[in-house]
């Protein structure tokens, strides 16, 4: 390449720059804090519908017409008086606390008390557990 002439060079510089803050950026807590301290003028708006969820809302009142014309009382089953006496019948005789009987069925203690005291809603595998613990049979004849 000698003699062709004088050597230039065209390359033309290239400037790198970070992006402009996007509006997420903006709204952040930290851009709101520097934009007061700076004087600027700052807009809130609030959200009409805001933390709501309107879809879930927007069709109680056919719902809650249909549970008002209901007369009927429904609750949940509870453990029949013949069931806890049973279990506790069966635990007092293996002389066996509430806590360990719930630790060799792998339950809370909260739900042999539950059992018990008949507020608990009968579940029949904590029953076949409670059977397969005691040695005993609690539930009616198969």
């Amino acid at each position: 390449m000698s003699g062709v002439g004088p050597i230039s060079q065209d390359w033309e510089p290239v400037v790198i720059r970070k992006k402009a803050p996007n509006a997420a950026a903006k709204k952040d807590e930290k851009a709101v804090n520097a934009a007061r301290r700076a004087g600027a003028e700052i807009e809130t708006v609030k959200k009409s519908n805001a933390g709501t969820n309107r879809a879930a809302s927007s069709s109680t009142s056919l719902n809650t017409r249909k549970l008002d014309e209901e007369t009927e009382n429904l609750h949940h089953d509870r453990v029949p008086s013949e069931l806890k006496k049973a279990i506790m019948q069966a635990r007092l005789d293996k002389k066996l606390t509430q806590a360990q009987l719930a630790q060799m069925i792998n339950e809370k203690p909260q739900i042999i008390q539950e059992y018990e005291s008949g507020k608990a809603i009968p579940n029949q595998q904590i029953i076949g557990k409670l059977e397969r613990a005691l040695g005993a049979k609690l539930r009616g004849k198969k």
